[in-house]
């Protein structure tokens, strides 16, 4: 199921310890020059190549998060 969260709920969740994985999905330049306290790195033209790697837990929730609206 995806739902679109605001900042404010992303706030809540990440102030009471949700079990949550933080995904940012720009470039490895836009990470590496800012990103939110323990988000990883992947960008959608490396999903197929390293999800597996770097989303080990498959029952964790997902937040993505990219520099858009959309």
């Amino acid at each position: 199921m995806i739902k679109t969260i605001t900042t404010e709920e992303l706030k809540a969740m990440m102030d009471r310890g949700d079990n949550f994985t933080l995904v940012e999905t720009l470039s490895a330049m836009s990470y590496h020059g800012g990103h939110l306290p323990g988000a990883i790195n992947l960008p959608p033209d490396q999903v197929i190549k390293r999800a597996y790697e770097v989303l080990p837990d498959r029952s964790a929730s997902l937040v993505l998060y990219c520099g858009s609206a959309t």
